[in-house]
This record gives C-alpha cells, structure tokens and sequence, in this order.
C-alpha cells in the first residue's frame, strides 16, 4: 500500500535484485570473465545497455514529444527493465554454452538464450510461486525478441547427432532465435490482448531455404533495446578489444577505416581521419572521447517509425508494434562494420574460440552426467523440479538444461572439475 512507484521501476527492482542478474557479472561477454578485472562481463554489459537505452529513449522523447507521450511511460524504468534483463538467459561461456545446450536439448525442445530469458524471468526466479519475477505484461512484450517458438522455426534439414562430443561443429548446432514451447502458457497469456490480426502478423515467419525461419516484428520497446545492445556491442566491446591489445591499429584501419569512408555520411568524413589515432592512443582520455563521440552518434540518429506507414502489408492497431525505433540506412551500415569488426576480428580469434569449444565440452559433459541420476546429482531444489516434472508428465530435461544455464563460468568449470578430474582436492560445494 505504501509503494509508491510505477510497475516498471518494481519490475527493474527485481530483475536487479534476482540471482539470475547477479550471475552474469561471472559470464562471458567477448572475453574470458576470469582472465582479467578490466574485461567487460555480462553485467557490464547490461549496465552499459540500460544507460545507452535510456539515452535512446531521451532522445526520441526530444524528437518526437506528442507520439512520445503517448508510446512511454514518463519514468526511464522500463526501457532500463528491459536492458538490464535482455541476457539473464545467456548461458555460461557465452554462444559455445548455448550451441552446447540446444545440441544436448535437441530432442527436448531445443535451447536459447532469449527464450531462457522469458522462462527465467516468467517462471524460474522465486520472486512468486508460480510467475517468476512477476513482472509486467509490457515489460515481458520488450524483452520477446523473437516472438514464436524454437519449433516453428528450426531448419527441417537436421544434421545428425555426432558420436563424439568432440566432434561438434558449432556452425550445425547453432540454435533459431526464438522461445521454447514449454512457455505456451506464458506465451498466450502474454499476447493475449492482441487483436487476432496483430497476434498473427506480429509473430510472422520469414522461411529461409536451408536454414532457420526467422521472426520479423518486435515492440517499439523491444526495438528500443536491441539498438542499445547493438550499440554497446559494437563500440563498448571494441574498446575492450584495442585496450587489451587483442586487434591491431592497421587491421582496424583496413576493415573500419577504410569501410567507413566510403560511406555518405559527413560526420564519419570528418571522423575517420583522427579515430584511429584517438581510439590507439595510450591518452585514455583520447579513447574515451573517440567512443563518447561515436556512441552519441549513433544514439543521436535513432528515429521512431511508424512501420504501418513502412510497408503496404503491415497493419498493426497496437501501437507498440506499430512503431520501432530504427537507424537511417546509412548509419545503421556504419554500426554494422563496427560489429563485423568485433565478430571477425575478436570473437573469431582463434584463441577466443578455443575457449569458447572448451565451455562447451563442459556443457555437454555436465549435461550428460547430470542426466544420468538426476535425483542424486542435482541440488535438492532441482532435484524436486525434476521429480515433479517426471511425475506431472513435463519436460524433465529443460529442469536440467536450467540449471547448466544458471551457473557461471568458473561455477561449471569447478563442478566438471569435481566430477571428472581424479586428483582434484577441491572444497567445492554442490548445493
């Protein structure tokens, strides 16, 4: 009775309040989460997404004042909600975690990074008894990415299961982005004041031959948050990359600098003449305001539009999935090269992605023993889930696939090493 804030600033409260956040200061982001104090992890991550969300939302608020009012709450929460909460479903060791899971689940509804994020937030975190974090409807829309289940979306060529856990090649295992079928409930629940026609429409399938389907529509808050983690993605990211040393001033010159000129944009002209020099300077000062600049660029661009208007097949009445916000095309093609630059060049490292084949070896590994006896080798809370999921005819293994995807890096390396490894004289504690 005495609670005076909106639903959003309660819904950020608990997402920063949840077991589930706190973890993903021990997750991968680019780089090992052990290897050094300074990398970016998961929960930095976050944080950084949520303050460039914020700036987003200022931003289109200055820009578009009526249709603003209209479209946001007056308080930041809920974007902030949103950004904070977008990865708490990522698994430890980044994408090697999750190819490892989806192979593991492959025959119990796959996994995924953004529909473990629903399932966390809408049914595992014990804010409630049944509802998770009990977070608002609009809430739960902004952080639905990919609006259909990971069933309607895979590629009807499977590869075959592999002999040899060693054997797994990332590149066939790599799961759709979508939510798990085990959320239908929340699923319908959650879309249910949609208008039959938005549901259907918004939750529209592109097919793509050979490969997964992919989902076409987001909200306008969705939106809002997946610029934000693009942004702090490809600029944040990046700045770890040059400070630690791991991409070089020429191959940056070469594959940003070079792309970027010939782009038509005045700014970028005018930039790329001094942003190496800025961005590789030992003056971090000079670092800082390269990536200041550059974030308030690409944040300063965003516009709200209005896809109805867009496109002669789109009608939404809602107008949440009406309006998105988005960069004009040339912008968008820089933040692009940004991001190639971090893929190709960071997290395609070999060294990266050496590390990346090892957590997943530790996945599948745990995966597969903790499977075995579950009631034995899970901790007593897991252990009932899975009992009664046994008894309740549900699926048994996304009780385990849950809680592989909770743990940290280092918490999963431990527990391999405490099963696995003869001589290890660790202290470790299961539960």
């Amino acid at each position: 009775q005495q609670d005076h804030r909106d639903p959003f600033q309660r819904d950020r409260a608990r997402i920063l309040h949840s077991a589930a956040f706190r973890r993903l200061q021990s997750k991968t982001q680019v780089m090992g989460s052990g290897h050094s104090d300074f990398y970016r992890t998961r929960l930095t991550h976050s944080l950084e997404t949520a303050q460039i969300g914020s700036g987003i939302t200022a931003q289109l608020r200055h820009k578009y004042p009526e249709l603003c009012q209209m479209l946001f709450p007056t308080t930041d929460s809920l974007i902030e909600a949103i950004c904070l909460a977008h990865d708490i479903g990522h698994p430890p060791f980044g994408h090697g975690g999750e190819v490892a899971l989806n192979y593991m689940m492959r025959d119990h509804g796959g996994f995924e990074g953004n529909g473990q994020t629903l399932r966390i937030v809408a049914r595992l975190e014990p804010f409630s008894e049944h509802h998770g974090m009990n977070l608002s409807r609009r809430t739960l829309l902004g952080l639905l990415k990919y609006p259909q289940v990971l069933a309607q979306l895979n590629n009807p060529i499977r590869k075959s299961a592999i002999n040899s856990f060693r054997q797994i090649k990332a590149s066939e295992w790599h799961p759709p982005k979508g939510l798990y079928s085990d959320e239908c409930k929340v699923i319908d629940w959650l879309l249910s004041p949609l208008s039959a026609s938005d549901r259907k429409l918004f939750q529209h399938i592109v097919v793509i031959e050979n490969r997964h389907s992919k989902t076409r529509f987001k909200s306008v808050d969705c939106s809002i948050m997946e610029l934000a983690d693009d942004i702090a993605y490809g600029i944040h990211d990046l700045e770890d990359a040059i400070v630690t040393g791991i991409v070089s001033q020429n191959d940056f010159e070469l594959h940003v600098i070079n792309k970027l000129k010939l782009l038509d944009d005045q700014w970028l002209k005018q930039q790329t003449s001094t942003l190496t020099a800025k961005l590789f300077s030992n003056e971090h000062h000079l670092q800082k305001d390269a990536i200041g600049d550059l974030v308030n660029y690409l944040i300063t661009a965003i516009e709200l539009t209005d896809l109805n208007k867009l496109h002669d097949e789109v009608n939404f009445e809602e107008k949440l999935l009406r309006y998105n916000a988005t960069l004009p095309k040339v912008i968008m093609q820089a933040l692009q090269i940004f991001k190639d630059f971090v893929f190709n060049f960071v997290i395609k490292k070999t060294s990266i992605q050496r590390l990346e084949y090892r957590g997943q070896q530790i996945v599948m590994e745990l995966f597969e023993a903790l499977s075995s006896d579950p009631l034995k080798l899970l901790p007593s809370n897991s252990a009932k889930r899975w009992q009664h999921a046994i008894e309740s005819n549900e699926n048994a293994h996304r009780v385990i696939a849950d809680y592989v995807a909770g743990m940290t890096d280092e918490y999963a390396s431990r527990l391999h090493q405490t099963l696995f490894v003869a001589q290890t004289t660790s202290t470790y504690q299961l539960n």
